[in-house]
């Protein structure tokens, strides 16, 4: 449609290695390790990746989020889990994302707010993902 504005293009180079494993290139120039094989498992599965790229995403929404409350944030992660249906092509249909935040007097209604803005705004992955699994968010905080 004329007029109509394009989003941002994203690249990938997968590269063949031999059996199961694959190299894959992002457009930013970094390579990762694929391996289908788990008996070898020289690296992550591709679906794997979805759960790193989910979880990336929403670790790097909330830091950004409590950064700028300028919270005594220490420490943090991110816990996800996937079960995939049975059958193919054996999609995602349930996830847990557990956060967890180390620091110094983090309130949690700081750490629910980034939370609720990842999930409800601005995580592409998990709103990509939220298409077939449902996905379960929870968190604790550790006072250091």
């Amino acid at each position: 449609m004329a007029g109509e504005s394009k989003g941002t293009i994203k690249k990938a180079k997968i590269t063949w290695k031999g059996e199961k494993a694959f190299e894959a290139w992002a457009g930013s120039g970094h390579a990762v390790r694929l391996d289908a094989d788990r008996e070898k498992n020289s690296g992550p599965s591709p679906i794997e990746l979805l759960l790193l790229g989910l979880g990336g995403c929403t670790a790097t929404d909330v830091v950004n989020i409590l950064l700028k409350k300028r919270l005594d944030l220490k420490g943090y992660e991110v816990e996800v889990e996937g079960e995939q249906a049975v059958d193919y092509p054996k999609v995602y249909t349930q996830i847990k994302v557990t956060h967890i935040f180390r620091g110094k007097g983090i309130p949690a209604k700081a750490v629910e707010e980034a939370i609720h803005l990842s999930e409800s705004k601005y995580c592409s992955a998990a709103a990509m993902l939220s298409k077939t699994a449902r996905i379960e968010t929870s968190y604790r905080i550790e006072e250091l």
